[in-house]
């Protein structure tokens, strides 16, 4: 039976009665998904009522760096016409090549709106292999930003293990960061260092946004080190056996893990709007393990 991915309004009224009196949301969720409900869209739907609800944000994902998302009850388009975030020429390159300093990256595919690349060829094997070396005694579990204090936080929801790398930190991580820099359109300086994560089988991260959302407390302090996230370029470390998709839930998009290839998309506009149709997650790895590593971008120069 095909999987439930649109919200009547008798099921909006029950996750915002639940959660008004006080039901976590993964307990929502799991009900949904026993009603044959797609568990991502139960996610991406339960999350959206948890942050509008006049009940505030449920204990559950109140780790999480939520926002708005304008999710709408008829299908993607319809989500896509209430969202009012205003599209803007892409910084990314046009073109099937990003000629780099030092590597030619192919553009696989490209969404227009929310704007997403997929690209190859943008890390060679060996590289892969060693950031996954370089990184292996440096993992600990990940954490996100709190939306209350903006301190971090493990959550439930974000079951990976990482590792940060400072910007320019030695000559080969430099060497990473200029090409990654020409691939995304976005000086150097505005990078956070690489974060680098791992994922063993059943690890998982749920829909969330890279954006900091103005009006969680929390927010204030990673927003003054450089301003508002712009874009994330994902790049796949290792080919994974089964599993460890990166999903866009509020497209029915998802990109499948491939040594040295990436994802790549923006959210944030010349007016400091930010796109809630960048809902994204990862997947549970099945089989094998999954390594990524995360370039985020800011406004400003970041520190």
């Amino acid at each position: 039976m095909e999987k439930i991915t649109n919200i009547s309004p008798d099921w909006q009224k029950w996750i915002v009665d639940n959660l008004g009196r006080g039901c976590t949301a993964q307990s929502l969720i799991d009900v949904m998904v026993e009603k044959n409900f797609d568990p991502m869209f139960a996610n991406a739907i339960v999350f959206h009522f948890s942050t509008t609800h006049k009940g505030g944000v449920s204990p559950v994902l109140a780790a999480q760096p939520v926002a708005q998302p304008a999710v709408a009850s008829n299908g993607v388009k319809e989500r896509i016409a209430a969202n009012s975030y205003r599209y803007e020429t892409p910084r990314f390159k046009p073109g099937n090549f990003i000629q780099t300093n030092d590597r030619v990256v192919q553009v696989v595919s490209r969404v227009e709106k929310p704007y997403i690349a997929v690209l190859d060829n943008v890390f060679s094997h060996e590289e892969c292999d060693e950031l996954v070396k370089l990184s292996q005694a440096r993992l600990k579990r990940s954490t996100i930003v709190d939306p209350k204090t903006g301190q971090d936080a493990v959550i439930e929801e974000r079951t990976s293990f990482g590792t940060f790398f400072h910007v320019n930190e030695n000559e080969f991580i430099a060497r990473l960061d200029r090409r990654i820099s020409e691939v995304m359109s976005w000086p150097v300086e505005n990078g956070e260092g690489l974060q680098i994560l791992n994922y063993k089988v059943g690890g998982e991260y749920k829909p969330h946004f890279d954006y900091f959302p103005e009006s969680d407390p929390g927010s204030r302090v990673h927003l003054d080190r450089g301003g508002q996230r712009v874009s994330t370029l994902i790049v796949y470390l290792n080919d994974v056996e089964d599993g460890g998709s990166t999903v866009f839930p509020e497209l029915g998009l998802t990109v499948g893990p491939k040594k040295g290839a990436a994802v790549y998309f923006e959210y944030t506009n010349s007016s400091g709007q930010v796109d809630p149709m960048t809902l994204h997650g990862g997947l549970p790895v099945l089989k094998g393990e999954k390594w990524i590593v995360t370039k985020w971008m800011r406004q400003r120069r970041f520190g």
